[in-house]
């Protein structure tokens, strides 16, 4: 199953300047697995030590968020995965 991820311009440099990246997996987990699978250097700036999404990563499926399921969220053929750079301040 092909599922597209658009890369955010802060993640650009470390993927070549590209801005879509194909992918596989049923769920946003598998296939954020098989980014990384792709470009192994994007790891530490999407996952935490513990494997989970940064909390400065917000992952969103068709335009839609994700949260709380993240990970879990099941993706099907077509679907376009956005990461997105959760800007936080007090």
């Amino acid at each position: 199953m092909s599922v597209q991820i658009d890369i955010p311009l802060f993640l650009q440099p470390i993927v070549n300047n590209v801005k879509v990246i194909n992918v596989n997996g049923g769920t946003v987990g598998e296939c954020l697995n098989d980014l990384v699978r792709q470009f192994p250097q994007l790891r530490e700036w999407v996952f935490d030590k513990n494997g989970k999404l940064h909390k400065y990563i917000e992952i969103l499926v068709n335009g839609k968020g994700t949260y709380p399921e993240e990970l879990a969220e099941s993706v099907k053929d077509g679907d376009e995965i956005y990461i997105s750079n959760v800007i936080t301040g007090g």
